[in-house]
């Protein structure tokens, strides 16, 4: 996992007004804290910020006057209606520490005509290095037939992380359609063969 670097300020005032000032000069206001630290109040660049959220558990680099730490973003506050960042909790971090964090579960493929993909989790707690966090895990599940199911246990984790989650909990599985979608796909080929059947043949 690459690092996005940011600027960040020392940020002494506080309140709503305060927070309010901020956003109206484009910046967001964020608290770092761990490792026993005493909470550090920044102001950060909100374009760059909302650029660096865009890729899950992004790893920042703040670098600024008092200020050069590593962190993970652990709480966002975004306002309802327009989506900017409102507010960001920063986690510190060291290089060589391990974190807990959620990774997101994509899948490819396509599971077989008879079935249906029923996706229980979407991301799944995994323990990693804090600067070798994986972007994601990816499940192929081409042809899987009715009735298979994939646990968190089953993952193909990547190099270096390990498993938080229960090992027994059910990522997906693949369902069998309801009767009626199964009757429509039943009668949908039923007609293609009537028609293909009645079709002159070429000369």
């Amino acid at each position: 996992m690459s690092e996005v670097r940011i600027a960040a300020e020392p940020r002494t005032t506080f309140g709503k007004g305060a927070a309010r000032k901020i956003r109206r000069a484009d910046k967001v206001p964020a608290v770092l804290y761990g490792h026993g630290i005493e909470p550090k109040h920044l102001t950060l660049p909100g374009h760059e910020v909302l650029l660096a959220l865009r890729t899950a558990n992004v790893l920042i680099h703040l670098k600024g006057e008092g200020v050069d730490e590593l962190a993970l973003p652990k709480g966002v506050q975004r306002d309802p209606i327009k989506g900017f960042v409102e507010h960001v909790d920063l986690l510190l971090v060291k290089r060589g520490e391990k974190v807990t964090v959620e990774i997101p579960v994509t899948t490819v493929g396509d599971v077989h005509s008879d079935g249906l993909l029923d996706q229980q989790l979407v991301a799944v707690g995994i323990e990693a290095e804090a600067t070798h966090i994986p972007t994601g895990i990816e499940i192929d599940v081409e042809g899987l037939e009715v009735g298979t199911a994939i646990t968190a246990g089953q993952l193909k984790l990547p190099q270096g992380a390990t498993l938080t989650a229960d090992p027994e909990t059910v990522v997906l599985h693949v369902i069998g359609k309801p009767v009626e979608a199964a009757a429509e796909a039943a009668e949908g080929e039923a007609a293609e063969g009537e028609a293909a059947a009645e079709a002159p043949a070429a000369e």
